[in-house]
């Protein structure tokens, strides 16, 4: 590796993505967003830059990947299962990826 190739102040890593899930506090969904925020750091250690909680009102419940709107609450029905959400995220961040016994049917 050349001293160029070395993240440095004038030469930062490049950034990772960072997924965001918005939850309504009126709602007390904070328990499952921040079940869904571990879930991913658990599984894409290696992708991600963060996930961030971000509170919200009045039945809000959307995640994004970076610009993408991967999940939304009201357009999608529900909540999406866990399964549901690492695909939709892995097809963004790692579309080669397998993400093993989640692919299988």
């Amino acid at each position: 590796m050349d001293e160029n190739d070395r993240p440095s102040p004038a030469n930062p890593p490049p950034a990772k993505p960072r997924v965001s899930i918005t939850y309504c506090t009126q709602c007390q969904w904070l328990l499952r967003a921040g079940w869904m925020a571990q879930e991913l750091l658990s599984t894409f250690r290696e992708e991600l830059g963060e996930v961030a909680l971000i509170p919200g009102s009045g039945g809000v419940f959307v995640i994004q990947c970076g610009p993408d709107t991967i999940w939304e609450r009201t357009r999608d029905g529900g909540f999406p299962d866990v399964k549901t959400l690492k695909q939709r995220v892995r097809d963004r961040l790692a579309p080669e990826r397998d993400l093993g016994h989640i692919d299988r049917p």
